[in-house]
């Protein structure tokens, strides 16, 4: 069987294990609050409305394409590209290409530094591998002007981190949202998560502290993560109700099901 992904590819164990996932997602949602694309995400009112919701469906599309075979994994990302068109009919306008390209290099760039802070340094091998991963998948989409190797993503990247970001009223409610959702105590725990994930211009513009208050954790947690203690931290990150969708992201999908998308929430059956 021929897959997307390759079976013993770096982005399988990333995207095959909670504590990555969590770390990829904390470090999103802080960088997509600065985006100023971040209004695409509010024209359905989804996002804000139940960002966690949000979450757990970027996060299956993710997995869907990473360990699905190729036909399966080409279907899911030809479902995303017709969710987007979607949106984009209904609102008159088009998705710059630019905020596409944000996407997958954030995606990319917090799965790097998750598996760094969590596991081990990343070799260059296995640095070229993710991009190109993610590269493919925005070529399916059909999205201009990806970068085709590891040095010329970070000078993307470094570009992007200075044009594309800025604060702005949808900052300041994606916040109160996840303030709300969470609840004060685990508010305060994703804004320390990151504070340690995010690059020092998004920490600043969000005014997050380095999270160096929870190092000590990080270390007991690299140390635990076979040990119910791991389990628990995992837990204590979102809410009970999620407890069961965070322990199924250590397992490889069993099924792909049709789910949502941040920027419709709708469930699609099929690619356009």
């Amino acid at each position: 069987m021929e897959y997307f992904v390759a079976p013993h590819s770096i982005v399988r164990r990333i995207w095959g294990t909670a504590d990555t996932v969590l770390f990829v997602f904390a470090g999103a949602a802080a960088e997509f609050a600065l985006n100023k694309a971040v209004d695409w995400l509010y024209f359905t009112g989804r996002l804000p409305a139940d960002p966690l919701g949000r979450l757990f469906s970027t996060v299956d599309y993710a997995r869907r394409i990473v360990f699905a075979d190729r036909a399966g994994a080409e279907r899911a990302i030809d479902t995303i590209a017709a969710i987007h068109a979607a949106v984009e009919a209904k609102r008159g306008r088009t998705i710059p290409d630019w905020a596409y390209r944000d996407v997958l290099f954030m995606l990319i760039a917090y799965s790097m530094r998750a598996f760094e802070m969590l596991e081990r340094p990343l070799t260059a091998p296995e640095r070229e591998e993710i991009v190109e991963v993610f590269g493919r998948v925005g070529q399916r989409m059909g999205i201009p002007g990806l970068p085709r190797s590891y040095a010329a993503w970070q000078a993307a990247r470094a570009q992007h981190l200075a044009e594309d970001l800025a604060p702005s009223h949808h900052t300041t409610d994606l916040y109160r949202q996840y303030r709300r959702h969470l609840g004060a105590p685990r508010y305060w725990l994703l804004r320390g998560v990151q504070g340690m994930v995010v690059p020092p211009l998004v920490r600043a513009m969000l005014g997050l502290s380095k999270g160096t208050w929870l190092q000590p954790a990080l270390s007991l947690y690299r140390d635990t993560k076979q040990f119910a203690l791991s389990q628990w931290a995992k837990n204590a990150l979102l809410p009970t109700e999620y407890q069961g969708r965070i322990r199924a992201l250590d397992n490889e999908p069993v099924a792909l099901a049709p789910t949502g998308c941040p920027y419709s929430g709708t469930r699609t059956h099929h690619a356009k």
